[in-house]
């Protein structure tokens, strides 16, 4: 902060830079504090009724645009996380007269200074930081020269009207005007008006992309802002309210639960990728990368689309949206590239999906009236069932297994492993598998017994096979239509199923089925339901714990027997894949499903 005096007059001039959060954050409070009689901002005064105009329609955010003398457009972005914007708003909240005091040059050579991480702002201080890159000076250009006469020529002037005036404007210029405040100046010559300068709200798909600060972090400004709060406005700790929200929308779309270890790595990674490009705190891009690297494409992408989701937009707009790309600012970026649930091996090429017109339409128009399944789902899924048929009887036929030393006959072959584990007594072991009487009728898969309150799994449904080739399926899941990816495609996760072949033979509804009552949870009623319906002598059970007494005292009173499987012996990512699974909001939904849907 420097501080002239001219006369009876004080300027402050306040440095900063344009859309960065803790510049926003300390600007707002210094003016606050400062409570001068006039505000003065970098801004030409050729934009200030559509700058004004866009300043009072925030949080909702606008694009003022105009042409230059080549016929080029040029895009300013007005948004929360800009000093330069929250000068302006502070002025017309207070009822201070704000004046726009730059001079309205074209061809302005852009330059990006190497500054070290505003993050900085809340550990050594605002004046420290800023005299700290002051000294060092900035690459200067004639037109910056021009353009400092202009500023401090008009706060000159302002200074003979008003006691006090605070000044914001970019550190690169804050020294040359402080000095230019000593000499006398001629009025510059400057232009005055300017044609064809118009105003527009900023598009939904634009805001994830261009915006100075992520959405997130503007949002969270905003509101904060709103409670007028001393607390620095800390970045790392909005960062981890992000992880938060996404660890939350990932548990909710993807039904799977980050650990601590998963949570760990994640910040230590983005901590150092930070690091070692020369910042304290990490980028979007930086922290999605770290995402990514330690849980996953999946997690990435929820944090993604909470970091990106800006929540201010107005249900009416009476400005024209306008759609813009980092391209138009002349802003660099990275591209990330997400891989969800990619299965198997295949060819990419670039598709292009359909968009929402509204946020939110897919999911009103989801009714859930005559849904069914997405046949390349249930052809996994049985074809699970299936192998896990096949390897439960691979089992039940090794337990029962019977080796002895080779006499008179080979039975089923020599068993090399209890030949050599006795070889000192230099005989032959052959073994006897006995032929196993039965067969696997049912399958259960639990993949989380949602014990807590409230359900994360309040859905309950039997579902018949529509053909001799698929099983009778009973199950527990996330709500058809909470999650809805396309045109009456909405995406479900198991909490638990049931698999009985053959099928159209589960009637009554085994949820609604009185005689299944003496259950005491909905794993336990499947399995259940998954021996009473069974027509063979063995169920598979897949579960993290072994069945119930009751269940397996049940299973006995009927001639059946229970073979489980703990759920931790299965890969985690095919586990993920059959937890998975899409509901379509009619027959004619599969028609174009695999549009949305990665299979």
């Amino acid at each position: 902060m420097l501080v002239k005096k001219i006369g009876s007059s004080e300027i402050t001039i306040l440095p900063a830079l344009h859309g960065n959060l803790e510049f926003a954050w300390v600007v707002g409070r210094r003016l606050r504090d400062l409570a001068p009689e006039a505000i003065a901002v970098e801004f030409p005064p050729t934009l200030k009724d559509k700058i004004i105009r866009a300043v009072k329609r925030l949080p909702f955010l606008s694009v003022v645009t105009y042409e230059n003398s080549q016929g080029q457009i040029v895009y300013l972005l007005v948004e929360p996380c800009d000093p330069f914007i929250e000068a302006v708003r502070t002025a017309l909240e207070r009822e201070i007269p704000v004046f726009f005091i730059d001079r309205d040059t074209e061809g302005y050579p852009d330059l990006r200074d190497p500054v070290p991480d505003p993050y900085a702002l809340g550990r050594i201080g605002y004046d420290g930081f800023c005299w700290a890159l002051i000294e060092r000076g900035f690459e200067r250009t004639a037109e910056d020269e021009l353009r400092e006469k202009t500023m401090a020529y008009h706060l000159k002037e302002l200074a003979k009207d008003f006691k006090k005036v605070a000044f914001v404007c970019g550190l690169a210029h804050a020294k040359a005007v402080y000095g230019l405040l000593n000499d006398n100046l001629a009025h510059p010559l400057e232009r005055l008006r300017r044609q064809g300068v118009r105003l527009y709200s900023l598009d939904r798909l634009s805001a994830r992309e261009v915006l100075s600060e992520p959405a997130f972090i503007q949002a969270a400004y905003e509101r904060a802002r709103e409670t007028e709060s001393r607390v620095f406005l800390d970045r790392l700790e909005l960062y981890d309210r992000l992880l938060e929200a996404g660890r939350k929308r990932h548990l909710r779309v993807n039904k799977e639960r980050l650990s601590l270890h998963s949570l760990q790595v994640l910040s230590q990674f983005a901590r150092n990728y930070a690091l070692v490009s020369g910042r304290l705190t990490p980028d979007l891009y930086q922290l999605l990368v770290a995402c990514r690297g330690a849980a996953g494409d999946d997690f990435a992408w929820e944090v993604f689309q909470e970091a990106t989701e800006y929540p201010f937009f107005p249900e009416k707009d009476d400005l024209v949206p306008l759609r813009i790309t980092l391209d138009d600012l002349d802003r660099a970026g990275k591209r990330i590239r997400f891989f969800r649930r990619l299965r198997g091996r295949r060819h990419l090429s670039p598709v292009r999906r359909p968009r929402e017109r509204v946020p939110g339409e897919w999911k009103r128009s989801f009714t859930g009236v005559n849904i069914c399944s997405f046949p390349p789902e249930d052809i996994v899924v049985e074809g699970f069932g299936r192998r896990l048929r096949q390897q439960a009887l691979h089992i039940l036929s090794e337990d029962r297994r019977l080796v002895e030393p080779f006499t008179v006959s080979m039975r089923d072959g020599l068993d090399l492993r209890e030949t050599i584990r006795n070889f000192y007594q230099d005989r032959l072991y052959v073994y006897e598998r006995p032929t196993l009487q039965g067969k696997v009728g049912s399958v259960v898969v639990i993949f989380d017994p949602d014990e807590k309150t409230p359900e994360a799994f309040p859905w309950r449904l039997t579902w018949l096979g529509e053909h001799d080739q698929e099983s009778d399926m009973a199950f527990y899941a996330t709500p058809a239509g909470e999650v809805v990816v396309g045109p009456g495609i909405s995406r479900c996760h198991y909490g638990g199923f049931m698999l009985t072949y053959p099928p159209q033979r589960v009637y009554p509804d085994i949820w609604e089925d009185p005689y299944f009552d003496i259950a005491r949870d909905k794993p336990e009623r499947l399995l259940l339901a998954a021996i009473d319906y069974s027509l063979e002598k063995f169920i598979v059970y897949i579960a993290r714990r072994p069945p119930s007494e009751r269940a397996k005292s049940f299973a006995r009173r009927l001639g059946r027997q229970v073979v489980y499987f703990p759920l931790g012996q299965f890969s985690p990512s095919f586990l993920k894949k059959i937890r998975t699974f899409h509901v379509l909001d009619g027959h004619h939904v599969r028609l174009y499903a695999h549009r949305y849907i990665d299979h």
